[in-house]
C-alpha cells in the first residue's frame, strides 16, 4: 500500500483490494469503508480531495450510516463557525496592576 488513502480504504486506485485477513478480525467487503475509515477521510471529503474510487466509497457509506452523516453535518457546522470568527489583535502589554496581582500570586503559592 503506498497512499493515505490506500491505507485507509484498503483499496488501491485501480480498485484492488488491499485488506488483509486474519482470524480476530471479520472480513468485510473490500468496496466498503468503516466508521473509523470515513472519520479518517472526512477532511479530504470535505477538500473534494478524495479520488473518484474513495469518493464513491465514502458517500456509500454516508448512505448506509446515521452516524456518520451525523458526525460530517457536525464537522460542517464545526467549520462553517470557525470561519466566522473574527481576527483580533493580541492585547497589548499587561497593565502594571495585572503584573503585580500574578506577582502576588506566585509569591503566596510558593
Amino acid at each position: 500500500m503506498n497512499s493515505r488513502r490506500e491505507k485507509l480504504t484498503g483499496v488501491n486506485e485501480s480498485g484492488g483490494s488491499q485488506l488483509t485477513s486474519s482470524s480476530d478480525e471479520p472480513r468485510r467487503a473490500a468496496d466498503e469503508i468503516t466508521c473509523q475509515e470515513f472519520v479518517e477521510l472526512v477532511t479530504d471529503y470535505f477538500e473534494g480531495v478524495l479520488s473518484p474510487r474513495s469518493l464513491n466509497l465514502v458517500e456509500e457509506h454516508l448512505v448506509m450510516c446515521d452516524w456518520c452523516v451525523t458526525y460530517a453535518d457536525q464537522i460542517r457546522a464545526t467549520v462553517a463557525s470557525l470561519g466566522e470568527l473574527r481576527s483580533e489583535p493580541a492585547p497589548g502589554e499587561p497593565s502594571a496592576a495585572v503584573l503585580a496581582a500574578l506577582q502576588k500570586r506566585r509569591e503566596r503559592s510558593e
